[in-house]
């Protein structure tokens, strides 16, 4: 694509970067093939192709309107079109930079700007999100069903084990998962602990960052990760081994550390690192446990509809891992149609787009329950939470369905 940036921003490096992404594509379209959006909308800016035009223009100097926005907001960022591009275009970045531009630009309205405030401050807040949890606990008979299957689940099992391996990894608890999915983390912890290590909570919690950037609240995003940085640092001079995700919407957040931090002198060489440290719950354990892991007898007869968070099939590309996994640990498998769509979550989408969100979610449950599935598993809480609410049957981590396995 052709693109002649506006002389107030040809030397800016990050306008630089916008540039070169731009010109890889080539118009092909087959983006808009699997976009969510896309399909749901068929309009061509609604999708990656008409949205990277739109971000053309305002690389150029053009005056952006409320529809810009409206656009450049209905996106996922669900990262499928960088699935489907045959040229590699890195559209997320691109994206992001178009919002950043935007906000200078469009101020948004005042519930708009007054929603995205209330969850940057309680959502990347640990001990908000512990508070009102534990306020809402004791409500939950009076709760609405949907947002009381948002709350912890009461007949889990919590415990973590007290040995000590040789082999220690840091483990990220989380902002959200730590309240509302605690479950996952402690089946994480004894599974891990069979095979001989130890995972090491977090010092202090605290968002990645993730939340943040995804709202284009650019620069506390990054004062974010520089916290987690600080935090995390000690550990790694101790000598951890990785640093392990349960959640696949942190994971590719940190395991991007190294070029969201590329510019900042002062934590780019740690950032590197810690990106280098970084798996996914799943990568470890398929490189960990053998092809003749034993079966459950738990997992008799359970069939599972699995369902591959976006941001680990297509932002971290881990596809089919955990699929091989759970059938190796003796769980079937049902088949699930269009399972390269997003499910609506998207981290802060189901709050700033319930509409779209709803469709997009109620097509995946359509998809995830054809077969009659036992129960659905997934890699993310945010999916497991948005899917959990509308669910026929119970979402949970697949984590926990190892966890059944002594083997």
């Amino acid at each position: 694509m052709e693109i002649h940036l506006d002389k107030s921003i040809a030397s800016q490096d990050w306008a630089k970067e916008a540039e070169a992404i731009v010109r890889k594509c080539v118009h092909c379209g087959f983006c808009n093939a699997t976009c969510p959006t896309y399909q749901q909308l068929g309009h061509e800016s609604e999708g990656p192709r008409g949205r990277i035009y739109l971000i053309t223009q305002l690389l150029e100097g053009h005056p952006a309107d409320r529809q810009t926005r409206d656009h450049l907001d209905r996106c996922l960022l669900c990262r499928a079109c960088e699935t489907t591009c045959p040229s590699g275009v890195p559209y997320s970045r691109l994206l992001e930079t178009g919002r950043l531009m935007l906000e200078e630009q469009q101020p948004r309205s005042g519930l708009d700007r007054l929603k995205r405030k209330a969850m940057t401050a309680v959502i990347p807040s640990t001990g908000l999100m512990r508070a009102g949890v534990g306020i809402a606990k004791p409500l939950r008979p009076l709760l609405p069903k949907k947002l009381a299957t948002q709350l912890p689940l009461p007949d889990k099992d919590l415990t973590r084990p007290g040995s000590l391996h040789k082999r220690r990894m840091l483990l990220l608890e989380g902002c959200a998962q730590s309240s509302l999915t605690p479950e996952t983390n402690a089946a994480a912890a004894r599974v891990l602990d069979r095979l001989g290590i130890s995972l090491i909570p977090e010092a202090s919690g605290g968002c990645c960052g993730a939340v943040r950037l995804h709202t284009s609240d650019r620069e506390r995003g990054l004062q974010d990760i520089r916290n987690r940085i600080d935090t995390w640092w000690p550990a790694i001079e101790n000598g951890i081994e990785a640093i392990i995700s349960t959640a696949s919407g942190c994971g590719v957040t940190v395991k991007d550390y190294a070029h969201l931090m590329q510019n900042d002198p002062e934590y780019a060489d740690k950032a590197e690192r810690i990106s280098a440290l970084t798996l996914d719950l799943a990568e470890l354990i398929a490189a960990e446990t053998a092809e003749s892991t034993p079966k459950s007898e738990l997992a008799q007869d359970l069939r599972v509809a699995f369902h591959s968070p976006c941001t680990l099939q297509h932002g971290q590309k881990i596809v089919g891992v955990i699929e091989a996994l759970l059938e190796r640990y003796g769980y079937s498998l049902v088949p699930v149609g269009d399972a390269h769509l997003c499910c609506g979550s998207a981290g802060t989408y189901a709050v700033l787009q319930p509409v779209l969100s709803g469709q997009l979610k109620a097509d995946k449950l359509a998809q995830l329950q054809l077969s009659s599935p036992d129960l659905i598993a997934t890699a993310n809480v945010g999916c497991q939470l948005h899917l959990r609410k509308d669910a026929d049957v119970p979402v949970l981590h697949w984590i926990e369905l190892l966890d059944r396995s002594k083997g």
